[in-house]
């Protein structure tokens, strides 16, 4: 696994039930800016991360099942209008070092 497959694994893994972030966001919180679409691409070989917590840019759904990402976000209290996330854009990761405090948080 490389260096970037890491990184972004262990921000994804840190994500707990009703936290959404962008692929973007996890691209620069994992250190490598401008590498949302490789995000995905590790979420697709990926097995057993919560890919439904990582959306487009404005919340949107950008999966090729996105009933079943509605699904899951709503099972968790995620608030989706119009095929968006609500609030995405206030989505803010509490991090420090290499320890996760508390995870980043949906702010409605």
């Amino acid at each position: 696994m490389s260096e970037f497959e890491r990184a972004v694994v262990a921000v994804i893994s840190a994500l707990e039930p009703g936290d959404v972030v962008t692929y973007g966001e996890v691209a620069a919180e994992a250190g490598f800016p401008g590498a949302a679409r490789a995000v995905g691409t590790v979420l697709r070989n990926s097995e057993g991360l919560p890919w439904w917590r990582v959306v487009g840019a404005g919340g949107r759904i950008r999966t090729p099942d996105p009933a079943r990402q509605i699904r899951l976000l709503t099972d968790e209290g995620v608030l989706i209008m119009n095929g968006r996330v609500v609030g995405v854009p206030r989505v803010t990761f509490a991090f420090d070092g290499d320890t996760y405090r508390g995870g980043p948080r949906l702010e409605m």
